[in-house]
């Protein structure tokens, strides 16, 4: 199920935005017609040989276990409360989308498979030869009505179906959720590479089919030198010492253009686009606009007019333009197979320890008897280990950011306010200051001891005294904890660093 909810959050992206809907709001009606199969249906026709092999196929299995528990309830806001004419089936639909994004057909491709593929049919409740659930332009209606919801509540109703999916396998499974593994990839964005002159020659181009006939006629002269040909023929005959005056004009016909055009067409899209690489790329310095230095540009400057919710992020020596997905896993060891129970699409230029801040209190509310996370060493953070504290959940790295100490200082906490602090040598009890906690060491002992010119405590009078706060006893507790677990807890490996998109 962990393509339902990636591709659902990829979809709230990708629908068409500025569709219209051309059918009217139609009533809403459950799907029930699939529970009582007809008596001269597909399976009359099938040896018995046949049906049971058909019986055995995933198809029949996503039958079972997805179309037949999706609640249809659940959409039943895109559709009117009066009489009219009802929807197509829901069930349909949702499990239309979760097939074509997960086989990665194209729509075509898809109703080509429901026409004629016995096993799709079977995967969506269609008995007959004859039936068809809905029609291309039903289709692509639904998707618009779930972006549209979307933008208006928020609410993606796609995932909505993925934690209720989840919820009753992890129960009819018996799957254990109290152990669980997070971790991320990069999804690639299938988008064009443009140089930085050649994205800004790409979007006059682009800005230019939206323009009214006037506008295209009030501003020939001036875009013409760049709509006579594609965006990567008009760069080719630029020689590389041409190209910083060439930015600095398309910095002038940009804020001409802007400032003629922004009261007209504020509402558009493209327009829209065109502002943000304006503002990205160019400013203005003493009434005059200048080309931004490159090193201002960071990974979330627009990389492709075709997807504007792609960033850039260099990871592990690769360049990434696309999202990051951060998916979270059952991982108990006494699981026979285990369930994503989270996935979070981000921008990829996110730190993950930001994603997973965000992301725990959902995942505890979905799984309560969470009580252990294990993640590598990106994860950790002060605010999430401050959060892992609240939800009770036991933080295990496989790895800690930052160098290691060479004197390392272990707090334990005894009670509210009092802690026991450890060196090498010594053992003492922390005392309360105004903002924080101290520990004080017998500065004898310390004399003694080869590390001491790195020792974090700090020389006072006749004592060495190392200063903390509860921050401090976090982290070290989040250090320690893998070396509570037993060996084969202590490097749970998730199963999606196997995914590749």
């Amino acid at each position: 199920m962990f393509w339902l909810v990636f591709y659902s959050k990829f979809c709230m992206m990708a629908f068409d935005k500025n569709a219209h809907f051309y059918e009217r709001k139609r009533m809403f009606r459950k799907n029930t017609s699939h529970l009582q199969p007809s008596l001269f249906g597909i399976a009359s026709q099938l040896s018995k040989a046949k049906l049971k092999k058909l019986r055995k196929s995933k198809e029949y299995d996503f039958y079972q276990f997805v179309f037949c528990k999706i609640n249809e309830k659940d959409f039943s806001v895109l559709y009117s409360d009066s009489c009219s004419r009802p929807n197509a089936p829901v069930n349909s639909l949702v499990a239309s989308i979760i097939l074509m994004y997960r086989n990665n057909w194209t729509t075509e491709e898809l109703f080509d498979r429901i026409d004629f593929d016995l096993l799709i049919r079977t995967a969506l409740g269609l008995d007959t030869l004859e039936d068809t659930p809905f029609c291309p332009a039903t289709f692509f209606n639904f998707q618009n009505r779930l972006l549209s919801h979307f933008v208006a509540t928020g609410q993606n109703l796609l995932e909505r179906v993925f934690d209720s999916l989840t919820q009753q396998q992890l129960k009819t499974l018996k799957i254990k959720t109290n152990i669980q593994r997070s971790d991320s990839f990069m999804a690639m964005s299938n988008i064009r590479s443009y140089s930085r002159t050649q994205l800004l020659i790409e979007m006059l181009i682009r800005l230019h089919r939206i323009l009214s006939d006037e506008d295209k006629l009030r501003f020939k002269e001036l875009l013409n030198p760049y709509i006579k040909q594609s965006s990567g023929q008009y760069i080719y005959n630029l020689q590389r010492q041409q190209i910083p005056h060439e930015q600095e004009k398309l910095g002038q016909l940009y804020h001409k253009l802007y400032e003629a055009l922004k009261k007209s067409y504020k509402d558009i899209e493209v327009f829209g686009v065109f502002e943000r690489v304006y503002t990205e790329h160019f400013t203005i310095v003493d009434n005059k606009v200048t080309v931004k230095p490159g090193k201002e540009l960071n990974g979330s400057t627009l990389r492709s007019p075709d997807d504007i919710d792609a960033t850039y992020r260099k990871k592990n020596g690769r360049h990434c333009r696309g999202q990051s997905v951060n998916v979270t896993e059952t991982a108990n060891p006494d699981n026979e197979l285990n369930l994503i129970t989270d996935v979070a699409v981000c921008s990829n230029d996110t730190d993950d320890s930001k994603i997973l801040n965000e992301r725990i209190e959902p995942i505890k509310e979905k799984t309560p008897d969470l009580n252990e996370l294990h993640t590598d060493g990106a994860y950790g953070s002060e605010d999430n280990d401050k959060k892992m504290e609240e939800l009770e959940i036991t933080h295990v790295q496989t790895a800690v950011r930052g160098r290691k100490a060479e004197v390392s200082m272990e707090i334990e906490e005894v009670s509210d306010e009092e802690y026991t602090v450890k060196c090498p040598h010594q053992s003492v009890s922390s005392q309360k200051t105004k903002t924080r906690h101290k520990a004080c060491f017998d500065a004898k002992i310390c004399k003694q001891c080869p590390s001491s010119r790195s020792c974090p405590a700090k020389q006072q009078s006749d004592k060495r005294t190392y200063y903390f706060d509860r921050s401090d006893y976090l982290l070290g507790k989040r250090n320690r904890n893998i070396k509570s677990l037993p060996p084969e807890r202590r490097k749970l490996r998730p199963n999606i660093t196997s995914l590749r998109c």
